[in-house]
């Protein structure tokens, strides 16, 4: 294929949330804007009103459509007609790239694109985990499973993106050494993210943003908030901004608590509102690869407190004050503490803005990636 064609890229994903779900966009948006064609196909039953205006602002950018469909979280015999759905919708695409995101999405591109090779269809199949599967125990039954099935897709499998060092490196523990081309481009963040966002007159000391469940730590930032308190002396204030499965549950522990003055709950909502509300943003994750709130704090101009999971130590140096041990609440609470409490914090601890801008770029990620899309067409 000439370097000049447009090319037909159909991004395949699961949920419509979070940082696959931004990672997309910003791709759809720069390949839309070099000429080339792009689609949409993820799950119908997950996102909300949020979402709904994210999808909305991509849609000009999505010259073949936004499909959805029910695909379900777990493996189930539902699978079977999702992947007969989107298998009738991909190919009516004809698509020449096929980009699976996530362990389900990687999974439904792959199978199809291998459907459509079997026809004589001309597609390229590219996955990129996000960690995903990646998170499961190499010592668990389910986790010895996962990556049985990860071996498996391999082999359909044209090209493998890591988004941080951490995962390439994970998945090659963790499953073996990648046999197909294999690439790492780091996600990256618009010229239009880099941007002090000044806090509101009622901000408050600590913010989490994100989706509420276990896997991201909202119970752990909780717990942390309390300890912290007791170590500064005094009654701080707190907001847990997102929406997730355990939101309720989040709720009545603040509650039993006694901290529900203290601790507030918001749903979902523009980052840059959310960053408004706080100067320190904690990212409290058990398990990451390379979360794009991390990058939009940093170029938001918030101080950052993260654990020391995926790929977070790469962006923020790997003896960073701002690290803590993921699943300790106490070790966190030692970073929120000295955060508030220490003159410069921010200056002392956070990276260089302008060598931080220049390696999280998503002109930088996009040019990167339609690249490897025309290396992998030219060997078909």
């Amino acid at each position: 294929m000439p370097d000049g064609t447009p090319l037909r890229i159909v991004h395949c994903f699961r949920s419509p949330v979070g940082g696959i779900f931004r990672h997309v966009r910003d791709l759809a948006e720069h390949h839309s804007r070099a000429g080339h064609q792009v689609g949409i196909l993820c799950d119908s039953t997950t996102g909300g009103e949020h979402e709904d205006r994210l999808f909305d602002q991509i849609m000009p950018y999505l010259s073949l459509g936004l499909h959805r469909m029910p695909i379900a979280r777990s493996v189930g015999f539902g699978d079977v007609t999702a992947l007969y759905k989107s298998y009738k919708e991909i190919k009516s695409l004809r698509p020449d790239i096929l980009h699976g995101h996530g362990a389900k999405g990687g999974a439904v591109a792959r199978i199809i694109g291998s459907a459509l090779r079997a026809k004589r269809y001309r597609v390229a199949r590219f996955y990129s985990p996000h960690g995903g599967s990646l998170h499961f125990s190499a010592t668990s039954l389910t986790g010895r499973g996962v990556f049985a099935a990860e071996r498996l897709l391999e082999r359909l499998t044209d090209a493998i993106v890591f988004v941080c060092n951490y995962e390439l490196e994970t998945y090659a523990a963790k499953i073996g050494k990648p046999h197909c081309t294999q690439r790492m481009i780091y996600n990256g963040l618009s010229d239009r993210d880099f941007a002090v966002i000044p806090t509101r007159s009622d901000s408050v000391d600590f913010i989490y943003v994100g989706m509420l469940r276990d896997l991201k730590g909202p119970d752990v930032f909780i717990e942390a908030f309390i300890q912290t308190e007791r170590l500064v002396g005094h009654p701080l204030s707190a907001l847990i901004i997102g929406d997730g499965p355990d939101r309720d549950k989040y709720r009545e522990t603040i509650e039993q608590r006694g901290f529900g003055r203290r601790i507030g709950l918001l749903p979902a909502m523009p980052v840059k509102e959310a960053f408004a509300m706080s100067n320190i943003v904690v990212v409290p994750s058990r398990a990451e690869a390379m979360p794009y709130i991390v990058l939009e704090a940093l170029a938001a101009g918030k101080s950052l407190i993260a654990t020391r999971v995926g790929g977070i130590p790469e962006v923020l140096g790997i003896d960073s004050d701002a690290l803590a041990e993921p699943g300790d609440a106490q070790d966190l609470a030692r970073v929120m503490a000295r955060a508030i409490t220490t003159p410069d914090w921010h200056g002392a601890t956070m990276p260089a803005a302008e060598a931080f801008k220049a390696k999280f770029s998503s002109s930088t990620m996009a040019a990167q990636t339609a690249d490897l899309y025309r290396e992998l067409l030219a060997r078909q």
